[in-house]
């Protein structure tokens, strides 16, 4: 007979492998073609970062890295004649984002005394801000609080536990895939009006 953690165990890799085939399969479908393999990689990496931070609490800069290099490779490639203008839009839409949050959590942990938002949910609202333009940038940002508190109250009251204000929260695990579910709505709507090359 299994433990609940030697089940859960084994589930994870299952259940993580499942949600690669069917975001690499989607970012294929929404995009065939050069735009559907730089989403499906998108994809890769932000189950990967999701996964780690719900594990860890923790965002690897490596991923968190090679996600922004990968928006910088699919800015120079759809806009080649541009040069190194190609790259500016992605990297000033990443310190658009980036500035303010990492000022929001400068005074949070002065006013409070401990962190709210931690460096790796910045760098990865970053990454946000290279894939993706500003108006969605907000809506991906807000859809992530939105379901990590959603998560938090959940399983607060599965548990039978009073809500905490202090309470600790992966929201990388939240954001990583609502930048995929971004980039896919934005894929689409640019597929219906015919914008993508």
């Amino acid at each position: 007979m299994t433990s609940d953690a030697e089940h859960d165990g084994t589930r994870a890799p299952l259940v993580l492998s499942l949600a690669l085939l069917v975001g690499v399969f989607a970012s294929l479908v929404t995009a065939p073609g050069a735009e559907g393999i730089f989403g499906a990689f998108l994809a890769a990496l932000m189950l990967a970062v999701a996964a780690n931070d719900a594990r860890h609490y923790l965002i690897p800069n490596e991923l968190t890295g090679a996600a922004l290099m990968l928006a910088l490779l699919r800015a120079a490639a759809f806009v080649p004649d541009t040069g190194a203008e190609a790259l500016l839009w992605p990297l000033a839409r990443a310190a658009s984002v980036t500035i303010p949050l990492l000022l929001l959590m400068f005074a949070y942990r002065r006013w409070r005394g401990r962190d709210g938002l931690g460096l790796g949910d910045v760098k990865l609202a970053a990454v946000c801000g290279a894939w993706l333009d500003l108006a969605t940038v907000a809506a991906v940002i807000e859809l992530a609080a939105l379901l990590a508190i959603g998560a938090y109250v959940a399983n607060t009251a599965l548990q039978r536990k009073r809500l905490r204000a202090t309470a600790f929260l992966p929201f990388g695990l939240f954001l990583a895939p609502a930048i995929w579910i971004g980039w896919i709505g934005e894929t689409w709507y640019m597929n219906w009006l015919g914008g993508w090359p």
